[in-house]
């Protein structure tokens, strides 16, 4: 008897396609890419390029809200130099921000490793923390105002208990702007909390079960793992940092307006007296100007140290 082998049916060739299918395929690809894209880059184009163009152009005029103006070239930003309000504003901004920045961000990381642990009450706690970000500003500096009341404040009434004179804070030359940086620093927690929260839950447990399996303390596993990890969070959360404080008006205009004389005046303020009051908005541009340079020379340095810890 004898048999037959069936030969196994081949696999139908797949079509391979050609290369102008490929190219045909990509350039649709693109036209789909930017036109998906169109809104972002409109929107960029309304509210950032077309500003910032314009800011730069009116920094070389007198423009003042008139009909007439001239062109004075870098005029603006020679008188800037010999202006004492906006040195001291500049000053003042550029400590708020060197001041605020670290802290906040140390608090804010040290309490989400916190909120990342096993405990009760988690959501409690994580809503509490958001609060003060999502209040507006001005109802938050009229309860600081409150608090540093110098009759009948909390702040007063809780140094009281220990035995320590009364404070005039928001009109002691000596306290104002601390006073301030300790509200700045407490309403920005919230953001950078939820941020590191996320970014902390994130982390491998792989590695930090290994980490644990060698004996590595609490300690050495946040600095070995954790810290590593949390490497473009950080940047983020610095340059998102960097340009809230440098952006802060809001609560100084209502709990100091710059005073005791000028000594809690920023720069956003002094842009806004020049713009809105003096009507001097070409000098406002240059200030403006100015304020971007600098913080683009922050987020410069913010990068570096990236760099550095990274290479580490």
């Amino acid at each position: 008897m004898s048999t037959t082998l069936e030969r196994p049916a081949l696999d139908t060739p797949r079509k391979v396609p050609t290369a102008k299918d490929t190219g045909t395929l990509l350039k649709g690809q693109k036209r789909t890419g930017w036109a998906l894209l169109a809104p972002a880059l409109l929107h960029s184009a309304i509210f950032i390029v077309i500003p910032v163009v314009a800011v730069l152009v009116l920094s070389l005029t007198d423009y003042s809200f008139g009909d007439t103006w001239s062109w004075v070239g870098f005029g603006n930003y020679a008188d800037l130099a010999r202006d004492v309000d906006f040195l001291a504003s500049l000053w003042h901004t550029v400590l708020y921000a060197i001041v605020v920045i670290p802290i906040s961000m140390a608090i804010a990381l040290a309490v989400a490793v916190g909120l990342n642990q096993k405990i009760r009450g988690l959501g409690f706690f994580r809503t509490a923390f958001y609060i003060p970000t999502v209040t507006a500003t001005v109802a938050i500096a009229t309860i600081w105002l409150w608090i540093y009341n110098p009759g009948s404040g909390l702040a007063n009434g809780f140094l009281s208990l220990f035995g320590f004179a009364p404070n005039r804070w928001l009109a002691d030359p000596a306290t104002a702007l601390p006073s301030l940086m300790v509200v700045g620093i407490w309403q920005g927690l919230g953001t950078k909390i939820i941020i590191y929260l996320a970014a902390l839950q994130g982390v491998s447990r792989d590695l930090l079960e290994s980490a644990d399996l060698d004996g590595a303390s609490r300690w050495q596993r946040f600095v070995n793992v954790t810290w590593p990890s949390l490497g473009p969070v950080q940047f983020f959360v610095l340059i998102t940092s960097i340009v809230g404080t440098f952006q802060v008006f809001d609560l100084v205009y209502v709990m100091t307006r710059g005073g005791p004389g000028s000594d809690t005046r920023v720069l956003v303020l002094d842009i806004y007296q020049n713009a809105f009051q003096d009507l001097k908005l070409g000098y406002a541009s240059a200030e403006t100007v100015i304020m971007m340079i600098v913080i683009a020379a922050f987020i410069g340095v913010g990068r570096l140290l990236q760099r550095a810890d990274t290479n580490d």
